[in-house]
């Protein structure tokens, strides 16, 4: 037999209790390894870092890690795990810094090219033989000068030949 008293009343959510603290939840979700790292064995983001739920909402564990342990987060600053594991949740191995050094830190294209001192034909980028194409890419004025002698020379040969081909 149905019961209709339960088909005609909508169903009440209760609201999330847990019987851990935010601590103790956390501390379930680690596994230290031997290099110091707190690996998150928790919920990750799909570029590998951990999700904690926090207050009333879900955070990455790092940075809820970093806020526990360490103090908060200044302003404008982000969190930047130093043994470069994305899973690592351990105060010790993270540290607030700009977006921009965090990036330049990294393994990533960006952080690739910044660390490069000469162009691919070897000339060295100084304030002198440096200017930024579109205000964000180093080109070299040597290699520039160079394209455009060797441009100008296309051009010229292709006008001398449609003037000889006539």
């Amino acid at each position: 037999m149905i019961n209709k008293k339960a088909l005609d009343s909508p169903k009440k959510r209760k609201p999330t209790v847990f019987k851990m603290t935010r601590l103790e939840r956390f501390e379930k979700k680690i596994s230290k390894d031997e290099s110091g790292c707190w690996n998150w064995n928790g919920a990750t983001s799909p570029n590998g870092y951990a999700n904690f739920w926090g207050k009333d909402s879900y955070m990455s564990g790092h940075r809820w890690s970093y806020e526990y342990f360490v103090g908060p987060i200044p302003t404008g600053l982000t969190i930047d795990p130093l043994c470069r594991n994305r899973r690592c949740v351990n105060p010790k191995h993270l540290e607030s810094v700009t977006s921009r050094e965090n990036t330049l830190r990294g393994e990533g294209l960006a952080a690739k090219n910044a660390r490069k001192t000469h162009c691919k034909y070897g000339h060295e980028f100084t304030n002198e033989n440096t200017y930024l194409r579109l205000g964000k890419e180093r080109r070299c004025r040597e290699c520039n000068r160079r394209l455009d002698r060797e441009y100008k020379a296309r051009v010229a040969t292709k006008a001398l030949e449609k003037v000889g081909g006539k």
